[in-house]
């Protein structure tokens, strides 16, 4: 209760133009996230060779993102009226390209984006805008169509809110000290009840690139959840398991899938402490889709690493 009182104090705390961006008809909110104090690199131009220039903004972040279902809308015919609407509030539109001139692949995985199922981007049919308003404000949109659906992307970021509102959007009672795992919020919501419940869980907000195993930057919240519960809970160990697309051999498959999955491993080892005994990391290749490898979307939702829970032997 706290939690969300929190949070819809932020949320009124917002410019207006956070809660007054006119999407299209039909657009359906995806996934929205909120956070008090955060930072977002910008992208102000293209991939270039080496990463993806960007200028760091701190302050209040809101990420959002909605799909459009149906109709024939192109990226930029989507883009052209946020971008109008933009310019009306006294943004600066910065940077601004389409898919092959923003860098393809190596611009979409070294951005920040909403995981999926609630973005989608084809590295074919995508539009980026960067804009700024104030020298303290910044906002993005990602816009891309596969399919019969088109997904936007919006990061917003603000100045930070003055004492009084920070102080309403403070959490006041901090969580007791022995009360196990924190309660799943943000991007890892549910993910520990859904991982007891089934034996298994998606860790959802990891990134990695098409046939690569590098994992991005992060930080991922899924990550610092599964650490939290293995501190917590000596009784149990966790396997993580990667899955691929169907596209190539089934052996390189299943030795790129192994390799994502040690990678989060050894993520979870250097960064988060975990013992080495706790946590091991197995390979499946496209072996268990949890989606027809028959469409991009599809194709998308089965590249992915999973988390069982085991007892400790």
């Amino acid at each position: 209760m706290i939690r969300a009182f929190a949070l819809c104090s932020l949320l009124a705390a917002l410019p207006a133009l956070a809660q007054a961006l006119e999407l299209p008809q039909g657009a359906r909110l995806l996934s929205e996230r909120a956070a008090p104090l955060d930072s977002y690199a910008l992208p102000i131009a293209p991939f270039d060779g080496h990463g993806v220039p960007a200028r760091v903004f701190e302050g209040q972040v809101q990420r959002r993102s909605w799909r459009v279902d149906g109709g024939a809308a192109t990226p930029l015919q989507l883009l052209v009226p946020l971008r109008d609407q933009l310019a009306s509030s006294g943004f600066e539109i910065v940077f601004e390209c389409r898919a092959r001139s923003c860098g393809g692949f190596d611009f979409r995985f070294g951005t920040e984006v909403v995981p999926a199922p609630n973005m989608y981007v084809d590295l074919g049919n995508f539009r980026f805008l960067s804009a700024t308003r104030n020298d303290n404000e910044a906002l993005s949109l990602l816009v891309s169509r596969t399919g019969a659906s088109a997904y936007i992307q919006e990061i917003h970021v603000f100045p930070v809110a003055g004492p009084e509102q920070s102080t309403a959007a403070a959490d006041p009672q901090p969580e007791p000290a022995d009360s196990g795992p924190p309660p799943p919020v943000g991007p890892g919501a549910g993910l520990i009840d859904t991982l007891l419940a089934q034996g298994h869980v998606i860790l959802a907000d990891l990134e990695f690139g098409t046939g690569a195993n590098a994992l991005g930057v992060g930080p991922y919240e899924s990550l610092a959840r599964l650490s939290g519960f293995l501190a917590a809970n000596p009784a149990y160990r966790i396997v993580l398991v990667g899955h691929t697309d169907s596209v190539g051999a089934l052996e390189a498959n299943i030795a790129l899938s192994k390799s994502r999955a040690e990678t989060v491993r050894d993520r979870l080892l250097n960064v988060y402490g975990v013992a080495p005994d706790r946590v091991a990391a197995e390979g499946m290749g496209y072996l268990a889709p949890v989606a027809p490898n028959l469409t991009p979307e599809g194709r998308e939702r089965n590249r992915r690493v999973e988390a069982l829970v085991l007892p400790v032997e």
